[in-house]
């Protein structure tokens, strides 16, 4: 059965913030606790929700992250290599390929640096979460000195566009796109730089 992934897109910044959560079971999580805790926690209103997991350590991405955190009395997880961005450090740190099981969903995680060190996106049952990795028209911005455009321009071709065509892309900002709507696009988007 396939997960069940609800988008919300909250606070100054609409950022996308997921509720993944599996049918069948109720297990869940949430990708990118980034604003307005209030509206978060009403959405995961009867669902087991078993951590917060964390695209990049932005504050526009983690604003919400204590009041969830302690609401659910749950982990919050980062990727290490962002630590110092977050201001924080993980209470468990996400590794590469690393598998979350929820019963009858797995959630895979893909380190993508670039816009961030430990920038990381989600896959779930055929769908990437990809926060400010990829976003539709391009990659996220690489404008601070611990980005590196041609990092994520390779993070995006080399771990993105490996999948299928009809992949969806959910970001951590605005709509949503698919693999094959942006493939297309990397000779441009690395001529262009950003």
């Amino acid at each position: 059965m396939e997960p069940t992934i609800n988008k919300l897109r909250l606070g100054a910044m609409d950022n996308c913030v997921y509720i993944v959560s599996s049918p069948t079971t109720q297990r869940g999580v949430i990708v990118d606790a980034a604003a307005e805790p209030d509206r978060i926690l009403a959405a995961c209103a009867g669902l087991q929700i078993e951590s917060i997991l964390t695209t990049h350590g932005h504050h526009d991405h983690t604003g919400a992250v204590d009041d969830v955190r302690e609401a659910l009395d749950i982990p919050f997880r980062l990727h290490p290599a962002d630590r110092d961005i977050a201001g924080r450090a993980p209470d468990v740190p996400l590794e590469d390929g690393e598998e979350i099981v929820l019963n009858d969903v797995t959630i895979t995680t893909i380190h993508t640096p670039g816009h961030t060190p430990g920038s990381t996106c989600f896959l779930v049952d055929g769908s990437l979460l990809t926060g400010d990795t990829l976003f539709p028209g391009g990659p996220g911005a690489t404008r601070w000195d611990y980005s590196d455009f041609d990092q994520i321009m390779d993070s995006v071709e080399v771990r993105l566009m490996v999948y299928p065509d009809g992949t969806p892309i959910r970001p951590g900002h605005g709509e949503d796109t698919s693999v094959g709507t942006e493939r297309p696009h990397l000779e441009e988007w690395r001529e262009r730089g950003w």
